[in-house]
């Protein structure tokens, strides 16, 4: 049935009621030929055109995108005055040329005319036209396609590459009900084959198609167009919690701190069991100081002894079935050395003396001469030059508690330093005495000192903190309660006792020059036996004369038999070895002045010492 569609010369309905059109066959009648052309359907339109008054197919057969339409061999008739020829324009029917315009292929003849008073196609490509009353669609004008000259073939439309869409999304029909699409790169337009490039104006003669109007979206839409340039907008930062920034901060150093005490410790093993395993990198070597100038301060203990120990001899000494050693300094550059009486005892008259220098260098040595009173003895080394003598201070000038230096070979080591200071001044000693008849003891008002003297320090000097010689080393307090020269070769217990340089410089010199030393003395006989307090003078003399010599300082300054001398120049005494000390401290010529009592009475006597030979 064609249910009120308007019939088409060649035409016949389809099963579904859409028409078909018959294929040119050879002899370009309408219908289908013997050699199998077949009729293309064409799917109904919603807006069929009305049948024309001649016969003819209505002008809404015209061809829509892939199909055929209009009146055969009719000319083109504008639809109205918005109407237009195709793109291109129409050519010649007998040029055979096509005409590419999107996916429509048409044969180039005369354009199929609209129906009289149907609206025109939409913009840009021809289609069905809609029905009478129906409303045209709102788009810009058309361009109804050209139909076929009358008899000509037409030739077979291409099948869609896909199928019709439901939802009409673009560029196929309206959008959708969902966004836009997304805006895409358009490429650019090819020509067709055989079509000159140019300009764009002058692609188409033909009048410009009115743009849709402003009410529809998507009259101006093209997929193919290129996206307008937005401008580019910076995401707002999203803020960050405080707390869990400075957690993630405080776990970082956490980690990056056990990570590194774990390096640590695997390095600090590895090395410890390297160095455990090889003993050490390389050779150990301590920390030391560097080599400094071997000059030390003159008043240092250092410098006094660097001074001092070129001038310090050691004296060995044998003879008579004995030996010792002792100490001793130089006294001049002829070779002249002061030592103790004790000390060359041993060698007698034909005993052998060997001096040890500093340097090492040893010469025998004679002595010169010796008192065994002050216990002082000068020997003297021949065949030697370049001595260098100990300058002598004064004994009087010193002071408890001032520092002094001490040297000297105790038990034979030569070369032995040690420090202290004056422990106390004019400490009368008497020392000696192994022969019993009183002729070996010396009595010494010495200076009282705790730098250590052992055995051996015997004749060695004793210096202040200037490096001068102060006294002579002599004696020691024994552990025992003894005061021996040799201290009972006990050791030092902090008691040492030197002889005055100032009694040892004029001894010195006497013995140098006579080979004895007198001794001041007062021309009495003392009482030793007495225990009262000061020296008494004896009821009788040793050697049979008068307790006072006569004549003698005493006698002049009128003392007698059984007075008791109590004070020396002011100071007290106390017994008669402190009187003796007391009376060799000074020079043979030196006045004293003697506190004595008599018969309960006290008086003071003043006497010239006298000069006796040496003992």
């Amino acid at each position: 049935m064609n249910e009120g569609k308007p019939g088409t010369p060649g035409a016949s309905e389809g099963p579904d009621g859409d028409f078909e059109l018959a294929r040119p066959n050879g002899t370009g009648s309408p219908g289908t030929g013997p050699d199998g052309d077949y009729e293309l359907r064409r799917p109904l339109d919603a807006a069929a055109a009305p049948p024309s008054t001649d016969g003819t197919p209505g002008a809404g057969a015209a061809a829509g995108p892939g199909r055929l339409g209009g009146t055969p061999g009719a000319e083109p008739t504008p639809a109205g005055p918005d109407a237009g020829t195709a793109i291109g324009g129409s050519r010649p029917a007998d040029t055979g040329a096509e005409h590419i315009t999107g996916v429509e292929t048409v044969e180039h003849g005369a354009p199929a005319a609209p129906a009289p008073g149907a609206e025109p196609p939409a913009s840009g490509h021809s289609g069905p036209a809609p029905a009478p009353g129906a409303e045209a669609p709102a788009s810009g004008p058309t361009h109804p396609a050209p139909a076929p000259a009358h008899g000509a073939h037409v030739p077979a439309q291409p099948r869609p590459l896909h199928d019709p869409d439901p939802y009409s999304t673009p560029p196929y029909g309206e959008p959708g009900p969902w966004a836009p699409a997304p805006p895409v790169q358009h490429p650019a337009a090819t020509p067709a084959h055989g079509v000159a490039v140019g300009a764009p104006e002058a692609v188409s003669a033909a009048p410009v198609a009115q743009e849709a109007p402003a009410a529809d979206p998507w009259a101006r839409y093209d997929p193919w167009a290129a996206p307008a340039a937005a401008p580019l907008q910076q995401a707002d930062p999203v803020e960050e919690d405080v707390k869990r920034r400075r957690g993630r901060r405080r776990r970082t150093l956490i980690g990056g701190a056990l990570i590194i005490a774990l390096v640590s410790g695997v390095t600090g093993g590895v090395v410890g069991v390297q160095l455990e395993r090889s003993g050490g990198i390389g050779a150990v070597e301590l920390p030391q100081a560097g080599v400094e100038a071997p000059d030390r301060d003159p008043d240092s203990v250092a410098g006094i002894a660097a001074q001092a120990l070129p001038s310090v001899v050691t004296l060995h000494v044998s003879g008579g079935g004995r030996a010792g050693t002792g100490t001793g300094f130089v006294l001049d550059d002829r070779g002249h050395i002061l030592t103790n009486d004790h000390v060359v005892e041993p060698a007698g008259e034909n005993g052998d003396i060997t001096v040890t220098f500093h340097s090492g260098d040893t010469a025998e040595a004679t002595v010169v001469g010796r008192d065994s009173g002050y216990d002082l003895a000068v020997v003297r080394v021949k065949g030697v030059r370049g001595l260098t003598p100990l300058p002598l201070g004064n004994s009087d000038n010193v002071q408890v508690g001032d520092p002094v230096v001490a040297i000297g070979a105790p038990f034979d080591l030569a070369g032995t330093v040690t420090s202290g200071i004056i422990s106390a001044r004019e400490r009368p000693i008497t020392a000696g005495g192994e022969k019993g008849d009183g002729s070996d003891v010396s009595y010494v008002d010495a200076l009282q000192t705790d730098a250590p003297i052992n055995p051996g320090n015997s004749g060695g000097p004793l210096l202040d903190g200037k490096g001068r010689v102060i006294g002579i080393n002599s004696a020691i307090r024994s552990a025992d309660g003894g005061l021996d020269p040799e201290g009972g070769q006990s050791g030092s217990i902090g008691l040492g006792f030197a002889i005055p340089i100032n009694q040892g410089k004029r001894v010195a010199e006497e013995l140098i020059e006579t080979g004895e030393a007198t001794h001041p003395v007062i021309g009495i006989t003392l009482d030793m036996e007495y225990s009262g307090d000061g020296a008494r003078v004896a009821a009788e003399g040793g050697d049979g004369g008068p307790p006072v010599s006569t004549g003698g300082p005493g006698a002049k300054a009128g003392i007698r038999p059984g007075d008791v001398i109590t004070e020396v120049d002011g100071r007290p005494v106390r017994s008669g070895e402190e009187l003796i000390v007391k009376t060799r401290a000074h020079r043979p010529g030196d006045r004293l002045e003697l506190t004595l009592e008599r018969d309960g009475e006290e008086r003071t006597v003043s006497l010239v010492l006298g000069s006796s030979g040496g003992g």
